[in-house]
C-alpha cells in the first residue's frame, strides 16, 4: 500500500480506522484519500485497506 507516498506492507487487510489509530492519528484530526476518493469519516471503520490501494492522509493541525 502507499500512504502519502510512501510503500507500506500490510500482513492483512485491516480497515481505515484500525490503521489510523495504529498510526497515532486522532480520527476528528485527519481527512483520507482512497485510490483518488474522498473517504467519509464515518466510513472509517467499514472501508478496508489492501495493499493495492493508495491513500493520502491529510492530519489537521491548530495555530495561528
Amino acid at each position: 500500500m502507499i500512504v502519502n507516498g510512501k510503500e507500506i506492507i500490510l500482513e492483512n487487510p485491516l480497515n481505515l480506522l484500525e490503521y489510523i489509530q495504529s498510526v497515532g492519528h486522532k480520527v476528528e484530526h485527519v481527512a483520507v484519500e482512497k485510490n483518488g476518493t474522498i473517504v467519509p469519516r464515518a466510513n472509517f471503520a467499514t472501508e478496508m485497506l489492501y495493499n493495492e490501494d493508495s491513500i493520502e492522509i491529510v492530519c489537521f493541525v491548530g495555530g495561528g
